[in-house]
């Protein structure tokens, strides 16, 4: 089966599946109008009722930004309904609470774990002591990196996710039609995220050649990815960064903005100072930021379908647990450091005003209601 038909054939069924849910009625089991399905008490075990027997741990980074707490419920809410019993944990953006929440797991009799790691490069004694335990892990959204203890990783194409955000700027500017100058400034995310790295290196391949014909200026100076990033995915620190830069000159086209949480504070300082809103890019798709878009002020956000990414990492427990063969799209790009992680990759969809309807609402993802379009 090709990537594209199994993609969509993933959509359908996580979409199927939340309707059932809602058919049957379960006390728990109805699907919040975001998308998000309400397990009750996280970390409970669940009685097998499919046939597929094991403890799935589930680690997500925290409950800070909107969408881990998404995809935390729905990859439990998924294994669930296929029998397997979980244990999902937010680690509250704390390192040694991940560390500490997944020894527990793996103490308790997890048979697999599904991680998406706070600090890619802090997990390599832990994950030793899985598999020495026979467990095996999966990388969820973000890379481990720096052990061969890892199976398999499943997220979205987050290079893509960086030109996206790229060939955005550099339509909604003119780029290629315009002998102008346009003034941009850049942000990226937490450091020790190996998917701001990636976000970042995507958006560069599409504006560095503007960058270096002078058509796109950054009067700060600032290019460094260390200068640029904002520990935490902050939206304080970035609201903080951004005042910083517009002290030193307001007259500025475009902020290039990896992600949501970064783009709330970079529209919020704008803003505060009483200056129009510049093209701002973002990421996730987050409720706020949706509201933003449709109030003219965020100018786009790319869009992280989780339905699909959780429905991709029960699938891979399901068929690693059951010893079939691991469908992966990508073998070649994601090296941890230590070897290349078979990966299975999602899409992604640009979101504007003009596409929520049929992009957000019309998939059930938000209500018409929440957005205030009805």
């Amino acid at each position: 089966m090709s990537f594209s038909k199994k993609k969509g054939l993933l959509l359908l069924a996580g979409l199927a599946f939340m309707l059932v849910l809602v058919a049957c009625g379960g006390e728990g089991a109805e699907p919040e109008s975001n998308g998000q399905i309400d397990d009750g008490d996280n970390g409970t075990a669940v009685e097998s009722t499919n046939g597929n027997e094991g403890l799935v741990g589930i680690s997500m980074p925290s409950l800070s930004l909107e969408r881990w707490e998404r995809d935390g419920t729905q990859i439990e809410a998924y294994l669930q309904s296929l029998g397997f019993d979980t244990d999902l944990q937010f680690a509250q953006d704390d390192v040694a609470t991940q560390i500490s929440q997944i020894e527990n797991m793996i103490m308790q009799g997890a048979d697999i774990l599904v991680v998406a790691p706070i600090d890619g490069e802090t997990l390599t004694g832990v994950l030793e002591t899985a598999a020495t335990e026979g467990i095996s892990v999966i990388a969820y959204d973000r890379l481990i990196m720096n052990t061969e203890h890892i199976n398999y990783y499943v997220t979205f194409d987050n290079f893509v996710v960086g030109q996206t955000q790229g060939y955005f700027i550099v339509d909604a500017l003119g780029l290629n039609d315009n002998e102008g100058t346009f003034n941009i400034e850049l942000f990226a995310g937490a450091p020790d995220d190996n998917n701001a790295h990636l976000f970042h290196a995507g958006a560069m391949s599409v504006l560095n050649p503007f960058i270096e014909n002078g058509t796109l200026v950054i009067q700060s100076g600032q290019t460094d990815f260390n200068q640029i990033a904002i520990p935490g995915w902050s939206t304080a620190e970035a609201t903080n960064r951004m005042d910083n830069l517009l002290s030193l000159n307001d007259n500025i086209d475009a902020v290039l903005s990896p992600n949501d949480s970064l783009a709330l504070g970079i529209v919020a300082s704008f803003q505060n100072l009483g200056l129009e809103v510049p093209i701002v890019t973002g990421q996730d798709a987050d409720l706020a930021n949706v509201i933003s878009i449709l109030a003219g002020d965020q100018s786009m956000t790319v869009f992280k379908d989780t339905r699909i990414l959780a429905a991709a990492a029960a699938e891979m427990v399901q068929t690693i647990l059951s010893g079939g063969t691991v469908d992966v799209n990508d073998t070649e790009t994601y090296d941890n450091g230590v070897f290349v992680v078979p990966t299975y990759l999602v899409d992604v969809i640009t979101v504007t005003a003009d596409n929520v309807m049929e992009v957000l609402v019309d998939t059930g993802f938000y209500t018409a209601e929440e957005l205030g379009l009805e």
